[in-house]
């Protein structure tokens, strides 16, 4: 491929990387209004175990809800750009370990996590979450499942 059409390409894909990784951080502080501007109106939020949200808000009750307080050490931010009938879009994986203190005041890492982002037209359109933590709620309980 000739250099000159590989460059806009390299360029949709680095900025796609970037504004997931800037959406991270906010989320992290959490910050849900500035995490929201970095994604699409019409968003399509998945949490682990099929919970549907409609904006970071909802993810940051969420979250709320079952650690004190949580943060991501990004390990890796792996891209594809899109092709055929998904051109235009570019998919953003970002993957490494959660790590926070559950409501009991007990800390925990090492808690792995997926997030998986669909960029289009330079807004998040989608978002698909996995992670260890419901595992790890089992194992505290001492429920072998």
């Amino acid at each position: 491929m000739p250099q000159s059409a590989a460059r806009p390409l390299a360029d949709a894909t680095a900025e796609a990387a970037d504004l997931v990784e800037r959406f991270l951080v906010a989320s992290m502080i959490p910050d849900p209004e500035t995490a929201g501007t970095f994604m699409a109106d019409d968003v399509q939020i998945t949490f682990t175990g099929g919970r549907k949200f409609q904006h970071p808000r909802d993810a940051t009750s969420f979250n709320a809800m079952r650690y004190k307080w949580v943060k991501k050490k990004m390990e890796r931010t792996d891209v594809a750009p899109g092709q055929g009938d998904t051109a235009g879009e570019t998919v953003v994986y970002n993957t490494g370990m959660l790590y926070g203190e559950w409501h009991d005041g007990t800390p925990f890492e090492g808690n792995r996590y997926v997030d998986r982002f669909v960029v289009r037209g330079g807004k998040i359109v989608k978002m698909d979450v996995w992670n260890d933590s419901a595992e790890r709620i089992l194992v505290r309980m001492d429920i072998t499942a």
